[in-house]
């Protein structure tokens, strides 16, 4: 009868510091070593010409670029339809650009350019500011990334996808925009976006919705607004977990949200989204569109000078968070029309919340 008291009583201590043990030492399942700071060194001003651009830069101190952003002020009046985001992209130094061969362009970037250009219309109200998205993780310690191109578009109002896709066994953990040349004004990425390459979402025509997780792509469009261009070309960057990487434990979720709007001339829309619960933020993406981005292939906004003015990590009121933040959890995109109304155009939104399971 002792022993037998004995072994319960041994079994049940067991169980005790079994739960003990459950309580003090998280599951694989719910760790998450995934951290970022934001970086952003301020406004740059602006173009003061016309059809020019500025290049600016954040930079990480420590971390890697997971993504980035960019925040235009454009003053009033009629003049504010001319400033306009012409890239948001990687950089392996702070100005140097990817634009030559297609595939992987690159290995650990810690830097972040931010490029805004001008139509026909510039004032001294202008400026771009820069945001990089400093990522650690004890899982993932390298990053690579791709860059895909393709020339145009040449004609007016026609958008031009591109999309850059991670190599097989990486995760996508963000990604960037870019349209060359400056000197044509109308010329700009209105979209820059979360997708994956497959058949369900057209090879990147259409976006990742809502609650998709681990995307595998990211997609550039550019838009002409009716100027010429021979030499016009859109670039596509998708950021990715280093090669030999285990990431069968990561989970990279998408948040989406879309509104209505900007419709008419010469006013802008904000649109923002958070991760909640999901993972923690390490990207964003912003477009305006012609709607429904996630259930059909993109299609162009209501309006050829239609363009984007931000992308970038805020708080849920669409303000831009600081720099040397480390607990921004939301994305907030920033579009604005031309001079002519904009029937049926909508702004889209994507938060990245990742969760490396470690």
């Amino acid at each position: 009868m002792k022993i037998k008291f004995l072994s319960r009583l041994l079994a049940g201590k067991a169980l005790v510091i079994g739960a003990l043990l459950a309580l003090a030492v998280p599951g694989v399942a719910y760790a998450n070593t995934v951290s970022v700071t934001v970086k952003t060194p301020g406004a740059t001003l602006g173009p003061a010409s016309t059809f020019s651009e500025i290049s600016t830069h954040a930079d990480c101190s420590s971390g890697l670029v997971s993504g980035g952003g960019i925040d235009q002020a454009i003053g009033t009046g009629m003049s504010s339809n001319g400033n306009h985001v012409n890239g948001t992209e990687p950089s392996s130094d702070g100005s140097t650009e990817y634009t030559g061969t297609t595939g992987v362009v690159g290995t650990d970037n810690t830097h972040w350019l931010g490029i805004g250009g001008s139509g026909g219309a510039v004032n001294s109200s202008f400026s771009s500011t820069p945001y990089a998205v400093c990522f650690t993780s004890n899982l993932i310690n390298h990053t690579q990334i791709v860059m895909n191109k393709a020339a145009g578009p040449t004609s007016a109002s026609t958008p031009l996808a591109v999309t850059a896709t991670c190599p097989a066994n990486t995760v996508l953990l963000g990604g960037g925009a870019r349209t060359t040349p400056a000197s044509v004004g109308s010329l700009k990425p209105i979209a820059s976006f979360p997708t994956f390459n497959n058949a369900a979402h057209d090879n990147g025509l259409k976006a990742a919705a809502d609650g998709e997780t681990n995307p595998d792509s990211w997609t550039a469009e550019g838009l002409n607004g009716g100027g010429s261009g021979t030499t016009n070309e859109t670039y596509a960057y998708a950021i990715c977990s280093g090669s030999g990487i285990n990431v069968s434990g990561v989970t990279v979720k998408v948040h989406y949200s879309e509104v209505s709007g900007p419709t008419s001339a010469t006013t802008g829309q904000g649109v923002t989204v958070g991760c909640g619960t999901d993972g923690n933020l390490v990207s964003g993406g912003a477009a305006v569109s012609g709607g429904s981005v996630t259930t059909t292939d993109f299609t162009a906004p209501g309006s050829q000078g239609d363009h984007l003015n931000g992308s970038f990590p805020s708080d849920n009121s669409g303000n831009p968070v600081s720099d040397g933040t480390t607990s921004a959890a939301y994305w907030t995109a920033y579009t604005h029309t031309g001079g002519t109304s904009s029937p049926n155009t909508y702004s889209d939104v994507w938060a990245l919340c990742a969760n490396d399971g470690v």
